[in-house]
């Protein structure tokens, strides 16, 4: 059974899209080279990132790093997991500003922790990742983006491309020069170039959209 490391060598990535996509080479060329990501090289615990990112979203970081102080005050734990949870009920977690939806959600990815069904990092480390999303995304709140980025920012794993990505098909366009955002579809079949990188890709599609004479204009990280 493989075993799959967390990250890669982003000097044989870029040296890989460099050879093998000369607009995106170019652009790669004018932005210089991005560095392994920080997050590769720290542990974490699955279930916690996941109740993190249920109560990060549609939020502002502010506002979602309150709420989330909240609840670790409430259950007396920096670590969000079934048994903690079960500390705070529904109204409890009300009061700390979760949404009846957030805690439907946090209910639900406990009762599955509980059950087993959710793979902590030794185990995904002999997953692929397309069997990682199939086990993550059927957790009430949890959908293939978030699954991505903890498979891109967290997991380290090279050939991840977010097709529905807001940011990514904007500097998809951006790099063919288009009229319009390619579609999912249409960037899945364009990314095929990028593979065996194409997080590496990715990162800098994300860069691309971003990139403006204006330093405030920014395109956030988004299904669209």
């Amino acid at each position: 059974m493989p075993r799959y490391r967390r990250g890669f060598d982003v000097d044989e990535a870029h040296a890989w899209l460099s050879r093998r996509d000369r607009r995106l080479g170019t652009w790669m060329k004018r932005l210089g080279p991005i560095q392994a990501q920080p997050g590769w090289a720290k542990t974490f615990d699955p279930v916690d990132a996941l109740a993190r990112a249920i109560l990060f979203q549609q939020l502002s970081g502010k506002a979602a790093s309150t709420i989330v102080g909240r609840v670790e005050t409430a259950i007396g734990s920096t670590r969000l997991h079934a048994d903690t949870l079960a500390r705070i009920d529904d109204p409890g977690l009300r009061v700390c500003g979760v949404s009846g939806n957030k805690a439907l959600a946090l209910r639900d990815l406990a009762r599955r922790e509980a059950a087993g069904e959710i793979p902590d990092l030794r185990r995904m480390s002999v997953m692929d990742h397309d069997a990682i999303i199939d086990a993550l995304v059927p957790i009430r709140g949890i959908g293939r983006w978030t699954v991505e980025m903890m498979l891109m920012f967290r997991l380290g794993r090279p050939d991840i491309l977010p097709v529905d990505d807001l940011g990514i098909r904007k500097g998809a366009q951006r790099v063919d020069k288009a009229e319009q955002m390619p579609t999912p579809k249409e960037l899945l079949a364009r990314g095929e170039r990028w593979g065996p990188f194409r997080t590496y890709a990715s990162l800098y599609l994300w860069r691309i959209a971003d990139f403006t004479v204006d330093p405030k204009a920014t395109t956030n990280r988004s299904q669209g």
